[in-house]
């Protein structure tokens, strides 16, 4: 279809006749999210709240497939991609959000850890370092306050407000150890997402959520004991980036729960089970 074409049909949908409208809609959700400005265009041009709300829906109906698209898209190909992944889950809230815009980002907070790291020192003060400055110079620190907002789980509003939850604040410190070529993975742990150090000479854990507190596989067990858990090997190994998107996922679902949002906790589950073959 013309431009020409894609307008007219756009127009349709300010029809009285419901039934009109809603074969106006399936022919609009077929053509896909590149009918989207021609939705865009004609609610900025319109004083119709119906009209309005009909073209709010298309766009968030179209949208919401394409990120379901997407996100499959990654699941197949693009695990590796942990930033790719993160940002996919924000596209949920932010939908004209540029990957290309984070990857910026996250480049310059790695070239402030990068001035002053060294690689020949002990692995220790390697996380000292990038401890000192993540938590002092780039400011990042946890979310106290709003522990449960959703934008704890959106990777622009965390590097933006430097305020996370402990898996964004993970998310974060991993994607820059690991461009500095250490060996940090992310751990899941119930009720708290944590960081691994793994080499096979070495082990141990940090804290992202506490300022990269380190401690050790002893501290694990101690916390499992007070939760009357057993040791499980997924509680001490790294986890894949498929599964910590999952996790960025259900909190997300939790967060809209104690919002009572219920459709948007519906849509994140759905997206959630996207990932899953």
């Amino acid at each position: 279809m013309n431009d020409g074409e894609v307008k007219a049909l756009v127009s349709l949908l300010d029809d009285e006749d419901v039934e009109i409208v809603h074969e106006i809609e399936a022919k609009i959700k077929s053509l896909g999210e590149g009918v989207i400005p021609y939705l865009e265009e004609a609610w900025e041009n319109s004083f119709n709240p119906v009209f309005q709300e009909r073209l709010e829906d298309l766009i968030h109906h179209l949208q919401f497939d394409s990120l379901i698209y997407k996100l499959q898209d990654w699941r197949d190909n693009r695990t590796e991609d942990l930033l790719e992944g993160m940002w996919l889950v924000a596209l949920y809230q932010y939908p004209d959000l540029e990957l290309k815009k984070l990857r910026a980002d996250l480049e310059q907070m790695y070239y402030d850890v990068w001035l002053e790291f060294k690689p020949d020192i002990h692995y220790i003060d390697q996380i000292k370092i990038l401890n000192s400055v993540i938590f002092n110079k780039l400011k990042f620190s946890p979310n106290t306050k709003n522990f449960h907002s959703p934008g704890n789980s959106m990777i622009n509003v965390v590097l933006e407000s430097r305020k996370g939850n402990p898996i964004s604040l993970c998310v974060i410190y991993m994607m820059i150890a690991q461009k500095l070529k250490i060996p940090i993975y992310g751990v899941n742990l119930p009720n708290l997402f944590i960081l691994t150090y793994k080499t096979e000479q070495a082990q141990f854990y940090i804290n992202a959520f506490n300022r990269g507190l380190i401690f050790t596989k002893q501290d694990i067990d101690s916390y499992l004991t007070n939760l009357n858990l057993s040791e499980n090997e997924i509680f001490y190994e790294p986890t894949s980036n498929l599964e910590i998107i999952k996790r960025v996922f259900r909190n997300l679902v939790a967060s809209f729960e104690k919002l009572g949002e219920h459709d948007k906790v519906e849509e994140i589950k759905l997206l959630m089970n996207s990932l899953s073959k």
